[in-house]
């Protein structure tokens, strides 16, 4: 799929008709969200992996992390690279091809075929921009559950994911606990602290302080906010990371050259590293996307929808819970993890609990990192014989 056109954001046919399976849910069937707005018409865009068995019984939702798609373990058909977590997913993986029938779900408010802010808004024919209603995690979960009704699947075996995948996963056992048999919440936290939320107001600030923003009707003109999405990309890119993986990985090495230039050129590998990032990123995400789905995860506060008791949201679940944190991760740092873990005991939910060693940072639960590997491949095996599979 070409992406180099100097107008494109992301190509137009991944926006309304996806490389990928799409449920289209008409006016009668609208998509009720938390601020009171009523989307229809409205669609999703969706891939799975494996085979579902004949109760059904099976079936393992993926939720994707902020800047992810549904395009979980196959080849993404912007970029043309791996799955974003093949690491865990596909034949004989942890999260297991030919056992499991997996689904992975582009959310509400995305780019990549699932109805957003680059879709059309049929009452005028133009893109919504940002007359698109804001969303919620609670809202992306909402649109997944209504797909798993077209699929004809009452219960999920398993819900995982990382980051605000992990929000979702925390969300589905909270809203729909009768419908989840086990969920794997990785890198997350049941609230967004104000430390991301400041974090994410800077990269908003800088896509539309782009003045090819256009007051977010870019797409009507023509252009895109390259400079503001990737300098919003490169500012987040450094919180997924750690000092110590910015230290391996680059040092104070200098790039391509033997002495420094005195100039603003990016003079430390570390400085091209981080324009290659926001330059690559602004070919493949829109920037709207990126305003509504941040703010999505920014809203996100599990235990304020029960009484500003976190373990009020799990009370008398069966769910049965695996929590996974890095040491490295400051983004959502153990602490995080620890909360929820204590929440959950106080439920009287069945819970285990791994904080895991890694320099990696919160990009961690993407990378190869054996003990997430078998810490999930353990959770999950032992889940399947629980639940007969």
């Amino acid at each position: 799929m070409p992406t180099g056109a100097a107008t494109a954001i992301v190509p137009s046919s991944q926006v309304d008709d996806p490389a990928s399976p799409v449920v289209r849910f008409g006016w009668d069937r609208p998509l009720v969200l938390d601020s009171g707005a009523r989307l229809a018409p409205w669609q999703i865009a969706y891939q799975t992996y494996g085979t579902l068995n004949a109760a059904r019984s099976n079936a393992l939702l993926v939720c994707h992390a902020l800047t992810g798609d549904q395009h979980v373990a196959n080849t993404h058909p912007v970029t043309g690279k791996p799955g974003w977590w093949e690491t865990l997913v596909g034949p004989g993986k942890p999260l297991d091809t030919e056992r499991f029938f997996i689904i992975c779900s582009n959310v509400v408010g995305g780019c990549l075929g699932t109805t957003g802010p680059a879709s059309v808004n049929p009452q005028t024919g133009r893109p919504w921009g940002i007359d698109f209603p804001l969303v919620t995690i609670r809202d992306m979960v909402r649109a997944q559950a209504m797909l798993l009704d077209h699929l004809g699947i009452d219960t999920l075996f398993c819900v995982a994911g990382g980051s605000m995948g992990g929000m979702q996963v925390l969300q589905w056992a909270a809203s729909y606990p009768e419908r989840v048999f086990a969920a794997v919440p990785i890198a997350t936290a049941a609230i967004h602290s104000a430390q991301n939320i400041a974090f994410h107001e800077v990269g908003r600030q800088a896509v539309m302080a782009d003045p090819d923003w256009h007051g977010g009707r870019y797409l009507e003109a023509g252009v895109k906010p390259a400079k503001g999405l990737a300098v919003a990309r490169m500012g987040a890119h450094i919180t997924y990371l750690s000092e110590a993986a910015l230290h391996r990985k680059f040092g104070r090495r200098l790039q391509d050259r033997d002495a420094p230039t005195f100039s603003f050129d990016a003079d430390f590998q570390v400085e091209s590293y981080l324009r290659y990032q926001g330059e690559a990123f602004v070919e493949r995400f829109d920037a709207n996307s990126y305003l509504y789905v941040t703010r999505a995860m920014d809203y996100f506060d599990l235990a304020a929808d029960y009484g500003g008791v976190l373990a009020n949201a799990f009370r008398g679940t069966r769910t049965r819970f695996c929590v996974a944190s890095f040491t490295s991760d400051w983004l959502f740092p153990t602490s995080d993890s620890r909360s929820l873990v204590h929440a959950l005991n106080a439920a009287g939910a069945s819970v285990s609990f791994v904080e895991i060693e890694s320099d990696k940072g919160h990009d961690a639960f993407l990378l190869d990192e054996p003990v997430l590997s078998a810490t999930v491949r353990g959770f999950i095996d032992a889940a399947a014989r629980a639940r007969g599979l």
